[in-house]
């Protein structure tokens, strides 16, 4: 089951994004072309197949704008939709349902784009045991909301930030020396509830790197062949996550190879959005 970020953590990023398009004078156009008092009712209208992500973010760039907007909700977050689904419909001030519109529609259809775009990968796996996960290549500022999305699609997240887990990378290994002196330099530093990966290209950096009994292991750019071989040196002994050229299309040979993450940067960096209009309704 989903579980909802809290108003606490959204009001925030949606307040900065209310205020950058707001400026020093407000909604020009709206409060000139629309008279005070004037009502309104509208609905956000699915234009084409998708995931849905960040109705909350939505609602509250409404209610910030004008509380006495009401946002109904009729599609919930990680449900999927066809075109011409009606996802919220909202009514009242008509001047603060255009003032908040733009900003509304961007958190949705933005997070509503990386929640479609992890529900395509995990369909295509979802033959196997394995999972899509994201990484750290996000938008700044938007991390939390964009992993968020990543779940709403039926995906895991990788870790949050550089604090919560040790992730040993190619260039870590190069400047430190090794593999192995990477590894027992991470363990010897961090506390023994922190995990440790370690990234590995070929099979040989990864039967060094099982001697020291990492949590993890990136299997990176390898083929579907040379996973297989690595899941079977593995053993079982930490988990195997997958990543490189991983597509909707790759996807599902690289998850039967046996892995057990397959992990994916342009979810959250270059995912496109998912197009959802506001329709005026009376």
């Amino acid at each position: 089951m989903l579980t909802k970020l809290s108003d606490l953590l959204i009001e925030p990023c949606v307040r900065a994004a209310l205020l950058e398009d707001l400026g020093r004078a407000g909604d020009i156009t709206t409060d000139a072309v629309i008279e005070s008092g004037t009502q309104a009712r509208v609905a956000m209208v699915a234009r084409e197949p998708g995931a849905v992500a960040g109705l909350d973010f939505a609602r509250l760039a409404f209610r910030l704008v004008d509380p006495e907007i009401a946002f109904a909700v009729l599609i919930q977050d990680g449900a999927r939709v066809q075109p011409g689904a009606v996802i919220a419909r909202i009514n009242g001030p008509a001047r603060g349902i255009l003032t908040a519109e733009r900003v509304a529609l961007n958190f949705l259809g933005r997070l509503s784009g990386i929640a479609t775009a992890t529900a395509g990968i995990a369909d295509s796996i979802s033959h196997t045991r394995a999972k899509i996960t994201c990484t750290r290549k996000t938008t700044p500022g938007l991390r939390f909301a964009e992993k968020y999305a990543v779940r709403a699609g039926g995906g895991a997240n990788h870790r949050f930030g550089l604090d919560d887990a040790v992730l040993i990378k190619d260039n870590h290994i190069a400047i430190a020396g090794g593999v192995t002196i990477a590894i027992r330099r991470a363990r010897a530093q961090v506390g023994h509830l922190v995990k440790i990966e370690v990234e590995v290209d070929t099979l040989a950096q990864l039967d060094e790197a099982l001697t020291e009994r990492p949590d993890a292991v990136l299997l990176d750019n390898m083929t579907p062949d040379m996973l297989r071989e690595a899941v079977a040196l593995i053993r079982g002994r930490a988990i195997a996550e997958a990543s490189g050229r991983v597509s909707a299309q790759t996807a599902p040979a690289i998850a039967e190879a046996g892995v057990d993450l397959i992990s994916a940067g342009w979810l959250t960096h270059s995912s496109r959005v998912l197009d959802i209009g506001l329709d005026f309704a009376g």
